[in-house]
Order: structure tokens, then sequence, then C-alpha cells
């Protein structure tokens, strides 16, 4: 089965790309919407993050998540192996996860076939603050949490730029057409 992912840093518009994927019936597995779920079901995951924070509160999670890149570490070192567990086991072909390298989730799943959704940090920072209803700097913030752009782009097959000016669709169709010729 071939597996392809599709990555980009928050606020890049991935998930409407996977919107728009899921119209041309192509299901993705949501790596962030799958951590939350195993997160609320798994007595084990929630022992061990129990353990590490003192909290599952999603606020003291995020202030933990936020302090420090050995605390982003540790959570990544207990939620990850679990979530690519449930994506290996879910039969999807399609993954969509902002921290695909960084987490080194790419270590952990092979991929035929690696999409970046890009598009420059004002936008992006612009469609943070209007959809999580905060501060420029903490939406500053959240993107500093992970690698540059460019550096994901550079180890990525394929680019779709989601900048409000390019339509997605057509690059969509292409990026699909180039996928069923090489793969």
């Amino acid at each position: 089965m071939k597996r392809i992912a599709i990555t980009g840093g928050i606020g890049s518009g991935k998930s409407y790309v996977c919107r728009l994927l899921e119209q041309q019936g192509i299901k993705v597995y949501d790596c962030d919407a799958a951590a939350k779920r195993l997160i609320r079901t798994s007595p084990e995951l929630r022992r061990q993050l129990s353990d590490l924070i003192g909290s599952l509160k999603k606020a003291d999670i995020s202030r933990f998540l936020l302090a420090s890149e050995e605390n982003a570490q540790a959570i990544d070192a207990i939620v990850h192996p679990a979530v690519a567990d449930d994506f290996l086991r879910s039969g999807l072909q399609w993954l969509e996860s902002a921290i695909l390298f960084q987490s080194g989730f790419d270590r952990r799943v092979p991929f035929d076939a690696v999409i970046v959704v890009t598009a420059p940090e004002e936008v992006r920072i612009r469609r943070i603050m209007l959809r999580d209803n905060i501060s420029r700097e903490k939406a500053s913030e959240w993107i500093a949490r992970q690698w540059p752009q460019e550096d994901v782009r550079q180890r990525a097959d394929y680019e779709i730029i989601n900048d409000g000016k390019q339509p997605i669709s057509p690059q969509l169709d292409l990026l699909l057409k180039s996928l069923n010729n090489k793969l």
C-alpha cells in the first residue's frame, strides 16, 4: 500500500487541502485529531502524560509544551508512537501531520510521497489569530515552535502554495495526476 503524507506549518492550510481531498473521495488520517482522541481514550497514554505534566487539561499541556524544547520532545516521545501505530492500523494511505519531519514521524512510518502546503508567514499568522482567537504574539510563538517552512519544503516531494492568491484546486489536480503516474 502506498502512503502519502501532507505536512506544512500551522496556518499553512493543510486542513483545507485535506478537506478538498476528502471531497474527491480521499480519506486523510488527521494526526492532531488522532492524538487528541488517543489522549482521551487510552488509559496508558493518559497515565504517562499525567505523570509527565501533572495534569491533562489542554491549557496545562499547551503551557508545558511551549515551555521548552525538552518538554515538547517528552510529550512527543509518548504521543507519537501511539499515533503512528494507530495510523498503520487505520488502513488509510493519506496522513496529515504539521510536524512530520520535526517529530521524526517520517522515520516511524515510511511514506512514498510527502506534500508540503506552504503560505507566507504573515498569512499564516492572520489565519491562526482568526481561527484560534489568539494574539499575534501567541500565533508567532506557535509558528516558531515548528521547523522553518523552507526546511520542510526542501524535504518534501511536492508543494501546494496556499497564499490566498493561487487557486488550490488546479494545483491539487496536477499533484494527483503526478502521484497517479509515479505511484
